[in-house]
């Protein structure tokens, strides 16, 4: 079997939640990884070892896939990679704050096909694959749709922190914060599933990787959603990145983005 079933992409989520509960809220060593623009940006041995036993799991049931993630890199070559951030917000997970996930994505030519992002502490899977955009809970599964919201004055715009805003001045961020009902900051991957579940219209990242994103793109598409770069690409390889609960809110807001409007 080539293509993962949602069976395993769960498998792979109880693994890394495992990891990650154990030492969440609890003292832990960390150290600090070089990122352009950033003093600190922590990793620690949640990250480390959830995203081990998630490769473990990968090498047994599919050893020709290829693997990506945060922090052990790329091994493998193929059609077929599985992309994986054991930790996606691992400042607010030393924080305490219940707004970090593991991420998990599954990409076929380099196309983002399936994707899991899991929240242990609230016990929420967001997930997708060719049937559909899925909340998982212990009430049973749910089918998540985006907003249907087309007005800008009734869009909620959400992006994590306002270092980026800093450091990506050609970016029209004041235009579309001006043009929208309400811009809140430190959502991190959760703000992504809102998206997808609703609840959000917009998300704007300046400086994404691979691993931050890839998981995400299927669970928003799924859901009805739009993600791209800012100049309307792919958003596979990271970088410059807009999702957005529709089409016509997607392109009214690159427009603004990108001073066009």
């Amino acid at each position: 079997m080539t293509m993962p079933t949602p069976e395993f992409l769960h498998k792979l989520a109880d693994a890394a939640d495992r990891e990650t509960l154990a030492r969440f809220r609890k003292p832990l060593d960390t150290s600090s990884k070089p990122k352009d623009g950033y003093r600190f940006d922590p990793v620690t041995e949640a990250d480390r070892e959830a995203e081990r036993v998630m490769r473990e799991l990968i090498s047994a049931e599919f050893p020709d896939h290829s693997v990506l993630g945060e922090e052990y890199g790329l091994s493998g070559t193929g059609t077929f990679q599985w992309v994986l951030d054991p930790i996606d917000g691992t400042r607010p997970f030393l924080l305490g704050i219940p707004v970090w996930a593991t991420l998990i994505g599954f990409t076929q030519e380099g196309r983002a096909v399936s994707g899991m992002m899991s929240q242990p502490v609230t016990r929420e899977r967001f997930w997708a694959d060719q049937t559909g955009s899925w909340l998982e809970t212990s009430a049973g599964k749910t089918p998540l749709r985006s907003s249907a919201k087309t007005e800008m004055a009734e869009a909620i715009l959400h992006t994590n922190s306002p270092e980026g805003v800093k450091r990506n001045k050609d970016v029209n961020f004041d235009g579309l914060d001006a043009a929208v009902k309400m811009t809140r900051y430190g959502g991190e991957c959760y703000a992504f599933a809102m998206l997808a579940a609703g609840q959000i219209d917009l998300c704007l990242e300046y400086n994404l990787q691979p691993y931050d994103i890839v998981p995400l793109i299927p669970v928003i598409q799924a859901a009805g959603g739009v993600v791209t770069t800012l100049d309307g690409g792919r958003a596979e390889d990271g970088g410059r990145v807009l999702a957005s609960a529709n089409m016509e809110l997607h392109r009214a807001a690159l427009k603004i983005l990108l001073g066009q409007a």
